[in-house]
């Protein structure tokens, strides 16, 4: 039986996806290896323990592990902080695979800094690694610019982990590109695997979800789902909102969901009060509903709910929240930028608009208003789409193929009794 090391420093699996630094990667890494465990593997997930009360070994679901690594301190930090911690991170998985005599067949680092500590931990185990980045340092920078808290070190560490990995897992066409383009990255050692939705989390509820949402029937609904912050793009969705009411008379009702707590608060979600200040400012504060962050298992009643899911960041290495929709018969309106531009077909499942381009948008969106049929029609389409090629099941079953191509026969890769201190250099 493979066992499979997943690392994750910054977004554990067990963290509430649109808290703070915890988004799509999260989702990824649980739902990878919830379903690499119904395929057959064993996974002990790594990730940094941010709190003083957390067990170092969580037996999350049956075949899978979560082990929380004492490296830095053990609480909250940005994700922009933590490279000066990836040394010991590397050092207790080396420990920690010696003493529990796991010989691991194969490491899959998800983000930049995790496969520092991948490339550390596999030279001293000689172990493979596969690296999903998530997102790319370089065009992180073109999109956010001084915004961007990660150092310039970065760019020279993503470009020699794309030599050094086994393989690299790109999540859409896009992200191969700014790989080659960007980071002359060997193209010949880059598989596509998107990302994916729950079929047990999502679907298009027959009930009348507005209902039991307390919503208004004659209302047009869009919904903006994610973290708030500023790259997503939320406050380009404001002020399309305020051109639908004003301009168009439309009646609109905007949901924004997402945020630290489960109530908005500004405190725990600067971002919010910025993008509250912007409702009032444009006149339309009585038609935008700031829900705060939501269960999972609520998610589905708000994408059922909505007339349109609207997601316009300036930079998406690939968007899980359009599959979601999607997957609930919701027609979606994205950027035209990253995985967005591979999952909606502009036309067909929804409208692809340039970011940052808020009469785009609200085009787009009054077209949508006058012609519901044609809206639930892309709708059906796009629920079509996610059911036949992106479910979680056939992402790790896509992601268990790259493994093969990497993984020797099991028990080629002995660990061995002891690891020299130069061993764990993580640089290059």
């Amino acid at each position: 039986m493979r066992k499979i090391a997943l690392i994750s420093e910054h977004a554990s699996p067990l963290a509430r996806p649109g808290s703070i630094d915890s988004g799509g990667q999260n989702v990824y890494v649980a739902q990878l290896a919830m379903h690499l465990a119904r395929l057959g593997y064993l996974v002990d997930v790594f990730t940094r323990r941010d709190a003083q009360d957390l067990q170092q070994v969580v037996d999350w679901m049956p075949g899978v592990r979560v082990v929380h690594v004492p490296a830095g301190p053990a609480r909250f930090i940005p994700k922009e902080a933590m490279l000066p911690h990836m040394e010991q991170f590397a050092r207790f998985m080396i420990r920690f695979a010696r003493r529990e005599q796991i010989g691991y067949d194969l490491l899959h680092a998800n983000f930049f800094m995790s496969g520092m500590v991948a490339r550390s931990v596999g030279r001293a185990l000689g172990l493979p690694f596969v690296i999903t980045f998530h997102a790319l340092g370089r065009v992180r920078r073109l999109s956010q610019k001084e915004a961007d808290g990660f150092p310039d070190e970065r760019f020279d560490i993503e470009e020699s982990l794309m030599r050094d990995a086994d393989r690299v897992i790109a999540e859409c066409p896009q992200d191969r590109e700014d790989m080659e383009q960007l980071y002359h990255a060997p193209s010949d050692r880059i598989d596509i695997v998107p990302c994916g939705f729950d079929p047990d989390e999502f679907w298009p509820v027959t009930l009348d979800a507005r209902q039991q949402l307390g919503l208004s029937r004659d209302e047009f609904i869009i919904l903006q789902l994610g973290r708030m912050v500023p790259r997503k793009g939320v406050d380009n969705v404001i002020q399309a909102a305020a051109i639908l009411r004003h301009r168009h008379g439309v009646p609109v009702r905007l949901l924004v969901v997402g945020g630290n707590a489960e109530t908005p608060d500004v405190a725990t979600t600067p971002e919010l009060g910025r993008l509250m200040r912007m409702t009032e400012e444009l006149g339309i504060g009585d038609c935008v509903t700031f829900t705060g962050q939501r269960q999972r298992g609520q998610l589905r009643y708000y994408y059922s709910a909505a007339n349109v899911f609207v997601t316009t960041p300036w930079y998406e290495p690939f968007g899980i929240t359009p599959l979601e929709a999607m997957a609930c018969g919701t027609p979606v309106v994205g950027s035209n930028v990253g995985g967005i531009k591979t999952t909606v077909v502009d036309g067909e499942t929804g409208c692809l608009v340039p970011p940052k381009d808020p009469e785009a948008l609200a085009g787009r969106l009054e077209w949508l208003y006058r012609h519901p049929h044609a809206a639930q029609r892309m709708g059906w389409s796009g629920m079509r789409r996610a059911w036949q090629n992106f479910t979680w099941r056939h992402v790790a079953e896509n992601v268990a193929a790259v493994y093969e191509s990497v993984l020797v026969p099991a028990g080629s890769y002995p660990i061995p009794s002891r690891v020299a201190a130069g061993e764990v250099g993580l640089r290059s």
